[in-house]
């Protein structure tokens, strides 16, 4: 989907790479443009290098040191406006999740991530 001329960009954090590719299928198909990471070093090692994104979506336990938690919170510092999804078999944690987040228990309906993922995007465009 275009929107005015800017593309909606959408980041997927996830070490399992079937559900990842389903998220990023899902969301693809949503007219969302997708980045994948598979750990959170890898979607913090990519995060400069983005000139825009708009959503992330995100698994809390990754491979290697840093969590879902940590990637988002690094994702929030580095750019503000950017709507958070956790997606994760694990519990929330609120005290963990950044404002205005949405956590989905897995396993999910990929319409309520679809559905999730429209409602912070018209959040973060005043809608």
């Amino acid at each position: 989907m275009q929107v005015i001329g800017l593309s909606r960009v959408a980041m997927i954090v996830e070490d399992e790479w079937l559900v990842r590719l389903e998220i990023a299928d899902t969301l693809e198909e949503a007219g969302w443009d997708i980045v994948e990471a598979a750990s959170g070093e890898e979607a913090l090692e990519m995060l400069p290098t983005l000139n825009h994104l708009d959503l992330l979506v995100t698994d809390i336990r990754l491979l290697g040191p840093f969590t879902g938690w940590d990637v988002a919170e690094a994702v929030r510092a580095a750019r503000p406006a950017v709507g958070v999804i956790y997606a994760s078999a694990n519990p929330a944690l609120e005290t963990r999740q950044v404002d205005g987040s949405i956590f989905l228990g897995k396993p999910s309906r990929m319409a309520d991530l679809v559905a999730v993922s429209e409602k912070l995007w018209n959040q973060t465009q005043g809608r």
